[in-house]
């Protein structure tokens, strides 16, 4: 009796318990997987990226350097010859042009010894003349001809030394400047005036701005560009480049190269800081906005770009110039769409949803 009322008991629990599984556990017959089945041929959704379609150009390139200006020509005038400087005629500042005297030296005799080397020339000449008149009527020898006239030679050389060191008293300037430096004074005592600096002096016109190029940029500077130069006061010039160093400097491994910058008024002073922009040989490239760059999983700066098929792809890009907002590159072909938003959500081989984006700054590189 007590066997069956246990097995009763189990039955009535066991119904309990599949009544109650029906209520708690889900089905999952034939409609019930058709219902929660997704419809075949339903596509993932894709992720939405906006793309400017670029256009690669011939972009010409500036190349902005430090420098500084020099004068054109700058030279010390020395004495050649001894003497007291008995005459200065020039002060700081002042404009000479080429002949100019600037100083006058004492005559030490130098007069003198010019007037004795013409004496002995006319000397020499009558005697040239009397024995060439004694020999064509057959008094003297021809020989003696010969002697005379090698005297007259040697007079005449000597008179030209002679007028030559005179004139070395004088010193003149060499070209057209402005007088930077005067380091004697008038009647000052130096017999041994031979290599004496008596003034230094400048020619600005045109002035030089001098600026140091590295190797990998020297080849798209050539003689004849037009470059601007901005100096440390706000003046602004614009000048051509006129030397290209094909030698480069031991220390810095950099090349020296001049522009040549018209001064007719002295304005440019020599040894002021001054930027110099040389236009560089164009070079086709692709302005793109600063933000589309990004950088690869190997680290590679450049952008990514969507092909005809909406796949992701990564392309490599160097530098040319940076700009506010956009940059120039090289590396991206003409017509590829690149990614300007959204970029650095998506990986290579993704396949995304394209829009356009709502600027159109890369198709305006042409302005």
């Amino acid at each position: 009796m007590k066997g069956s009322r246990i097995t009763a008991l189990g039955l009535v629990a066991a119904a309990g318990l599949w009544i109650v599984s029906g209520h708690f556990l889900p089905h999952q017959g034939s409609e019930s997987k058709a219902a929660v089945r997704p419809p075949e041929g339903a596509a993932q959704k894709l992720f939405r990226v906006a793309v400017e379609t670029t256009e690669r150009v011939p972009h010409s390139q500036k190349l902005t350097l430090s420098g500084r200006t020099e004068a054109d020509r700058k030279v010390m005038v020395t004495a050649r010859t001894g003497g007291v400087i008995t005459d200065l005629r020039v002060r700081r500042g002042d404009r000479v042009n080429q002949g100019d005297v600037i100083a006058v030296l004492s005559d030490e005799a130098r007069e003198a010894q010019v007037a004795q080397a013409r004496a002995m020339v006319n000397h020499r000449r009558s005697e040239y003349e009397a024995k060439s008149k004694l020999i064509a009527l057959g008094n003297v020898p021809r020989l003696e001809l010969n002697n005379i006239e090698a005297q007259l030679k040697i007079a005449e050389a000597q008179l030209a030394a002679a007028e030559a060191e005179r004139d070395r008293g004088i010193v003149t300037a060499p070209w057209s400047g402005i007088v930077n430096d005067v380091p004697v004074e008038l009647g000052q005592a130096a017999f041994s005036m031979a290599g004496k600096e008596i003034a230094q002096i400048i020619a600005l016109d045109p002035i030089l701005a001098v600026v140091e190029v590295a190797e990998r940029k020297l080849g798209g500077i050539k003689i004849g560009d037009t470059a601007d130069v901005r100096l440390a006061t706000g003046q602004t010039a614009t000048g051509r480049v006129r030397f290209v160093s094909r030698m480069a400097s031991p220390t810095t491994r950099t090349y020296r190269v001049e522009v040549e910058v018209p001064n007719p008024k002295g304005e440019f002073p020599d040894g002021i800081t001054a930027e110099v922009a040389i236009p560089l040989a164009p070079a086709p490239a692709t302005r793109v906005p600063r933000s589309a760059l990004t950088f690869s999983s190997a680290g590679d700066l450049g952008v990514r770009a969507v092909d005809a098929a909406g796949k992701v792809g990564f392309l490599p890009v160097s530098l040319v110039e940076d700009e506010q907002s956009h940059m120039w590159v090289a590396g991206i072909a003409d017509r590829t769409r690149v990614i300007v938003q959204g970029q650095d959500f998506v990986r290579e081989g993704q396949r995304v949803e394209v829009v356009a984006a709502p600027s159109t700054q890369v198709s305006q590189a042409k302005e």
